[in-house]
Formats: C-alpha cells, sequence, structure tokens
C-alpha cells in the first residue's frame, strides 16, 4: 500500500476497490494481486483506461485519482489482454464462447 495515503471505510477490500490508486502504483501490481478476483481486476483496470482517455485538455482527469502521473493507455491495455489471455489459459479454452444448456444455437 502506498504509505502517504489511509483507508476512507473499516473495509480494506472495499478500499482497493474504490480507490485502487491507493494499492496499486501500476497494472502489473493489479494483475499480480492474489486477493483479487478476475472481475475486480477488469473493473480497476478499465476504470484505469478510462481516466487514460478521458478530455485532452484536463490532465489531471487522464490520471486516476491518487496516483502521481497518468499510466499510458498502451500499459493498461496490455494489462488487459495479459488478463485475458491468462484466465483463457486457466479455462482450458481456445476463445470460442460456449453455449450454456438450453441456448438456441446461432445460424448465419
Amino acid at each position: 500500500m502506498i504509505p502517504s495515503f489511509t483507508s476512507e471505510t473499516s473495509d480494506p477490500d472495499l478500499d482497493r476497490l474504490l480507490s485502487p490508486a491507493r494499492f496499486y502504483e501500476h497494472p502489473n501490481d493489479v494483475l499480480a494481486d492474489p486477493t483479487l478476483e478476475l472481475a475486480e481486476k477488469r473493473a480497476i483496470l478499465s476504470s484505469w483506461v478510462s481516466d487514460a482517455c478521458a478530455v485532452e485538455s484536463m490532465p489531471s482527469l487522464r490520471k486516476p485519482p491518487g496516483m502521481p502521473a497518468p499510466i499510458p493507455f498502451d500499459v493498461i491495455m496490455d494489462a488487459l489482454h495479459r488478463l485475458d489471455s491468462e484466465n483463457l489459459r486457466a479455462s482450458g479454452s481456445n476463445g470460442d464462447r460456449k453455449r450454456g444448456p438450453g441456448s438456441p444455437a446461432l445460424d448465419a
């Protein structure tokens, strides 16, 4: 955890999701955290992508709150791609979405 910040709630897990810049300095830190689920990692990285794409004329909007500098868009996207790749390997999937039971077949 970055020492200059303190938690806003009494729940550190909630703080980590609400203010990830307090706990993570780089997208790789998010990927490496074994306490986060896939959806939580994706939510944090996606919020950083949103910040990275904010208004050009407003640099303060292009960085996650609490971060010393904006995180480059490409760095965050690389982390999201690695997250997807790791998830596909872990699930043994080839990337095709599988239909659930009772789902209709899609004909072209």
